[in-house]
């Protein structure tokens, strides 16, 4: 079986992107395995399928590189909205299902390339510890601030504190966060891919809220930098909650094709 697909990343954080309304493929996790390959097969970070959902433009499926269903992908959430409105899913505004729950996203056109919104969940602080702070903004984070983010072992450190027994039994992805004089820059290790990623949407958003937690900054935006590029970050904060948590960034198209399965 042939199925087109689309490539798409969000800060280099990329992935394949399937169209599975008509063709209803369930992916076994060596398939997802296989696409995910940066030599044997696509690559990407993850694998995403669109499919139907009453109620809704369109419904959204994440895999990580690991073969398995994952919980949200902010910047998965961009682009597979920039696909949906590349299909004529979507226009300025669109709304979706993921994992974990409904969510709105906004195309903001003009300028050298689009500009995507997306709203994500409603967060509250999970737990804070003498080393960091620990949240789910659709996926669970592990936020830790350092001074010098560009020189730390992302990959050493954060596969030690990904697989943490304080996170068991899932796990949890790691944010490294250097607060400095123009916003934010964040390097994160993610869980499912077992490695830095470029960009992570919902590490970026919790990095956001955990600063702003923590009491060093107060504000309701974050211009955050990663190794991937810029986003933007803005919430109300009520107390312990976060509410109108929209991520901003781009989502770019790359390539398309088909492969065989």
């Amino acid at each position: 079986m042939n199925i087109p697909f689309s490539k798409y990343h969000g800060t280099g954080n990329d992935f394949v992107v399937i169209d599975n309304r008509a063709i209803n493929w369930l992916p076994s996790r060596q398939q997802v395995l296989l696409l995910c390959d940066r030599h044997f097969g696509i690559g990407g970070d993850g694998l995403m399928l669109l499919t139907e959902k009453t109620g809704y433009d369109f419904a959204m499926t994440y895999y990580n590189s690991d073969g398995n269903e994952s919980t949200m992908c902010g910047n998965g959430g961009r682009c597979m909205t920039a696909f949906a409105k590349k299909l004529g899913l979507a226009g300025k505004e669109a709304f979706f299902w993921a994992i974990d729950g409904s969510h709105e996203a906004r195309v903001a056109e003009g300028g050298p390339s689009d500009v995507f919104h997306l709203k994500m969940k409603d967060t509250v602080i999970g737990q804070t510890y003498p080393d960091g702070i620990f949240l789910d903004t659709g996926s669970p984070h592990f936020v830790t601030f350092v001074n010098d983010a560009a020189n730390t072992d992302v990959f050493q450190k954060g596969s030690t504190l990904r697989n943490d027994r304080r996170f068991a039994p899932g796990g949890t992805n790691v944010d490294f966060v250097e607060i400095q004089s123009n916003g934010l820059f964040v390097r994160t290790y993610e869980r499912g891919v077992e490695n830095e990623t470029l960009s992570c949407g919902t590490g970026v958003t919790a990095s956001a809220i955990a600063v702003a937690s923590a009491g060093n900054e107060k504000t309701g935006t974050y211009d955050v930098a990663t190794p991937g590029g810029a986003l933007k970050v803005r919430f109300v904060q009520t107390g312990n909650l976060f509410s109108e948590i929209w991520l901003e960034g781009p989502a770019e198209f790359v390539f398309e094709g088909e492969v065989k399965i």
